[in-house]
């Protein structure tokens, strides 16, 4: 029926909304970046670290410019601070016990 005078240019999809919402929303990133920034501390550092730091500049937008979420600064943060924990674990400088006994 666009042929007669209902075609699809007169109402495009809606300008506050051009793109699909089929992922998680920046708040979630954060949430899921901030919590698997803390539990990198106890398991898995060297994955969990990654995916925290990627959740939170996913979060933040993959911009350093406006302003920023406080749960995407702080999964940033400490994933950075975990990978590099997980970094020095694993190069045996900060051996688990080394300097107990």
């Amino acid at each position: 029926m666009a042929s007669f005078g209902h075609g699809t240019r007169r109402h495009p999809r809606s300008r506050s909304r051009t793109w699909s919402r089929n992922g998680p929303d920046r708040a979630t990133l954060g949430v899921i970046g901030v919590t698997c920034a803390v539990a990198g501390f106890f398991v898995l550092g060297i994955i969990l670290g990654p995916v925290a730091i990627v959740c939170g500049w996913l979060s933040m937008g993959r911009t350093w410019a406006g302003s920023r979420p406080v749960t995407a600064l702080v999964a940033l943060v400490l994933g950075a601070i975990d990978t590099l924990l997980a970094v020095i674990w694993l190069a045996g400088a900060g051996t688990p016990g080394s300097g107990m006994f």
